[in-house]
């Protein structure tokens, strides 16, 4: 039986980073991925372009049963670091707004990157090949695989959420947690659209395509959530920054409140017209609001859209301006795993030791990235994320005495 100081079992972000940085400080590392190719959610992120990380991330950008958790790794390994070993690999990048952080060419240049940092530490790679049972040992641990079983010191856990079913999402990690006795919150799709019943959306679905900025609040407490950015409307529900951001946030049952005039006083904007304008309702607002949106606000009340603003009450106009920033609804419902670009939830962090990641139960098991419960916001957070988990596990990680 092959023996290595540590089996990193998934070959996505996470994974490919820790087993870089571990074999690079001279560990015997072997890393095993079912999937045909290695770290597709990197290469479809983005655009194709991968918002690799954000240099505004700090752990108030997550969400996680356990909020402290995050904190220790995330200090101790921040997106500049990794700037560096990009710039190290002279991969071009760009920042977008809010702190976002792309590559100038294409996602490839990460994986590249990656890929090579592993080659640097004679990272030894099977792939595609699939886990079997993984058991303790008298030396650590013994994994069964389709080319036979190895021996190690320690085993990471590194194999993703449920999101994307498509490119090889598994709930291999889910289950090993179990198996070893360890804590799961409850798993959910994370940054992914949000629908409504069919007949309630129906006045809203034409609107579909069209996308503006809103401000969209959910959730109470430490679990409320508020983001200004934009929101798209879809023939089933709202999509958008907006929403995906808020989707974290957001449980079954619970309304939207959504603003969708930000920064605008529209009462009073409304109110000041009527004092001026000749114009028609329907006029002034779909000058303070895309057209489609004003019409479609406006067709319940078809008296008031040919109304001169003159004529209107200031009651009415009060009520509509009321009604534009605090629309409530509650959505019946999410895209699911397939359009989720993250899962919530995972393998319970009280169970973790923060500044390894290492299980406090059982020692030389080690789950890193998405397949524990932190979730970070849309922007380059989740990859800060498993660039921050990987590097304090693969500092912590031991040879083989």
């Amino acid at each position: 039986m092959q023996q290595f100081d540590a089996v990193v079992i998934g070959a996505g972000a996470a994974g490919l980073h820790c087993a870089g940085m571990a074999g690079q400080r001279g560990l015997r590392v072997l890393l095993i991925d079912h999937a045909d190719k290695v770290a597709e959610k990197i290469r479809i992120s983005g655009g194709g372009r991968c918002n690799f990380t954000n240099r505004d991330t700090s752990s108030a950008n997550f969400l996680s049963a356990n909020p402290p958790y995050c904190r220790s790794a995330l200090a101790r390994y921040t997106a500049t670091d990794f700037l560096a070993l990009v710039r190290r690999h002279h991969i071009g990048w760009h920042e977008k707004h809010r702190g976002q952080l792309f590559c100038d060419d294409s996602a490839e240049n990460i994986i590249g990157m990656l890929l090579r940092e592993c080659g640097a530490g004679a990272v030894t790679r099977w792939q595609p090949c699939a886990v079997g049972a993984v058991r303790p040992s008298a030396r650590g641990y013994e994994i069964d695989t389709d080319r036979g079983s190895v021996g190690a010191t320690s085993v990471v856990v590194a194999t993703g959420g449920l999101s994307i079913p498509k490119i090889g999402a598994s709930d291999f990690g889910y289950r090993l947690a179990r198996q070893f006795g360890i804590g799961l919150v409850e798993t959910r799709p994370a940054l992914v659209p949000l629908t409504f019943d069919a007949g309630l959306w129906a006045p809203y679905a034409a609107l579909a395509g069209l996308s503006l900025e809103a401000q969209v609040t959910a959730g109470q407490g430490r679990g409320r959530g508020q983001f200004v950015e934009d929101l798209l409307f879809t023939h089933r529900g709202l999509s958008g920054p907006a929403i995906l951001q808020i989707s974290t946030y957001w449980r079954l049952g619970e309304p939207l409140a959504i603003d969708l005039a930000p920064g605008i006083d529209l009462a009073g904007a409304l109110l000041s017209a009527k004092g001026r304008s000749h114009r028609k309702l329907a006029n002034e607002l779909a000058a303070l609001l895309p057209r489609r949106l004003a019409d479609t606000w406006l067709a319940p009340h078809a008296h008031w859209a040919d109304k001169p603003m003159a004529e209107m009450r200031d009651r009415d106009l009060l009520q509509l301006a009321g009604a534009l920033k605090r629309w409530q609804l509650t959505p019946t419902g999410c895209e699911g795993y397939r359009k989720a670009e993250v899962t919530a939830g995972g393998v319970d962090t009280r169970a973790l030791n923060s500044k390894t990641m290492q299980s406090l139960q059982h020692r030389g098991l080690y789950f890193i990235g998405e397949v524990v419960d932190v979730t970070g916001w849309l922007g380059g957070y989740n990859f800060q994320w498993a660039w921050a988990s990987a590097a304090a596990c693969a500092r912590a990680l031991e040879p083989a005495v």
